[in-house]
């Protein structure tokens, strides 16, 4: 990006600050549109209509894929030993896989802890709802506490 000069070198960007290679919530922008289900060319059609900014298909995987690292972690944490309530539930919704769109079971397990406070478990993606898939989860949950 080029910055205006002046005399005295004293011009500060307001949008995107000297050094920054994007502006501040870009990446979350990226990341919405994907979660929509739109595609990385999408996503930089709508970018470049919205700023006049080509962005490359790249940059989009690599924010997209930031991502992933952190829901990796988040899925992966230890759990408490103990939750005494645990509310699970499962949601059937549409969704887009490739040219098609099917019907997907999402599975939510939510605990609340000895201090009252909630917190999502985990969430699981599944073709259908089944209790073979819940046992499962009952599995993961035990097999993830601290």
């Amino acid at each position: 990006m080029e910055v205006p000069r002046d005399r005295n070198g004293s011009f500060e960007p307001q949008i995107i600050r000297k050094g920054q290679t994007r502006f501040t919530g870009f990446d979350e922008k990226i990341i919405s549109m994907y979660s929509r289900g739109m595609t990385t060319r999408e996503i930089s059609q709508h970018l470049k209509e919205i700023y006049q900014v080509e962005v490359s298909a790249d940059l989009i995987s690599q924010v997209t894929d930031s991502v992933m690292e952190t829901v990796i972690e988040w899925q992966n944490r230890p759990l408490d030993k103990v939750y005494p309530i645990l509310i699970m539930d499962a949601l059937i919704v549409k969704v887009r896989d490739g040219n098609h769109v099917v019907n997907k079971a999402f599975y939510l397990a939510l605990g609340i802890n000895l201090q009252g406070t909630k917190e999502i478990l985990g969430i699981w993606v599944e073709r259908t709802e089944g209790a073979k898939f819940w046992l499962q989860i009952l599995t993961d949950l035990k097999k993830s506490r601290r």
